[in-house]
């Protein structure tokens, strides 16, 4: 049986991008840790899907995290809904292209920062308010490995990463004194669609370089994900803690 800790009873999370790969496995083990749950993505009918597959205590939203107008839109109807948001996971994200910086174009580079790293921003400034106001709240991002070592042919992404791992150390000593708790996971490659756009040998090149020999799942990031956004974690912030199969070891 689990520890008391990890129930997320009588509390609400958002989760960003949540319709499908990570997010939504971060959303159906939450739901299942009897938290209610807002599965929030830009594709608000696969949302809709998600969100009724995984538990009547979730919620769907549309939301596009690269716009304030939207997210502070989604974050408002929350707060009328449940009054309070406890939890924040900012996961919604993108790999963009794969291709060498001489051939990036500055479009390449601007999708990914205003989707990978200003939506981290936006929707983290979103929350913050109501929870310094109630002196609780956690935060969680999801990074990457990429962010630590830079990958090549992936700059945008690798970039935008190493950003949302400062951004959560910066914020996590913004809001010591309100109880809010701000940190982030770095994944190795992951299992989900997201690598389908990816060459093959872009995909064997970053698998040889886990230890473990393998990629990670979904549902191995979401159990991270849950300690840290759980009460157990209670002494943890400004960290980046890695799910990558013995990858980073720093």
């Amino acid at each position: 049986m689990a520890p008391a800790n990890f129930d997320l009873a009588n509390k609400t999370a958002i989760i960003t991008g949540s319709a499908h790969g990570i997010g939504r496995a971060i959303a159906e083990r939450l739901v299942e840790s009897n938290a209610r749950v807002a599965v929030t993505d830009i594709d608000i009918s696969a949302a809709q899907s998600t969100a009724l597959e995984i538990g009547s205590s979730a919620l769907p939203l549309e939301v596009d995290v690269a716009s304030a107008e939207s997210v502070e839109s989604m974050t408002q109807s929350l707060l009328k809904e449940w009054g309070r948001i406890d939890i924040l996971v900012n996961n919604a994200g993108i790999v963009g292209r794969d291709v060498p910086v001489s051939d990036l174009t500055e479009d390449d580079w601007d999708t990914v920062m205003d989707i990978n790293l200003k939506g981290v921003f936006l929707c983290s400034r979103a929350v913050i308010g109501a929870m310094m106001e109630r002196g609780k709240g956690n935060i969680c991002s999801v990074a990457s490995v990429s962010g630590k070592e830079g990958n090549p042919n992936m700059a945008p992404y690798s970039v935008s990463k190493a950003g949302v791992i400062c951004f959560t150390k910066a914020l996590a000593k913004e809001v010591l004194e309100y109880d809010i708790r701000v940190n982030c996971v770095s994944p190795a490659l992951v299992e989900t669609r997201l690598i389908d756009g990816m060459d093959q040998q872009q995909i064997d090149y970053m698998t040889s370089k886990i230890p473990l020999g393998r990629l990670g799942k979904p549902s191995e990031v979401a159990a991270l994900v849950h300690f840290l956004v759980s009460d157990e974690s209670s002494f943890t912030t400004g960290q980046c803690l890695d799910v990558s199969g013995g990858r980073s070891t720093y």
